[in-house]
């Protein structure tokens, strides 16, 4: 993975990891950061590269799966 591609994976987790640390939701680090981390990944390979559009997107899927497992 190139350099750029790197940069953009780690600052669209910390804008996402950011937001759920401001809001309170996260209760597990290892398992938020990984999840984060893979979801952000995914998302690179299939072609998005706008840094926002990757945190809100990885932010959605935590807060759905969070609020699955909450019910």
């Amino acid at each position: 993975m190139s350099e750029n591609l790197s940069h953009l994976i780690e600052h669209s987790v910390q804008i996402a990891w950011d937001y759920l640390e401001r809001t309170a939701q996260i209760s597990d680090a290892p398992f938020t950061s990984r999840f984060l981390s893979t979801a952000v990944e995914e998302m690179v390979r299939k072609g998005e590269h706008r840094r926002l559009m990757l945190a809100n997107r990885a932010i959605t899927a935590f807060e759905r799966l969070s609020n699955r497992q909450a019910a």
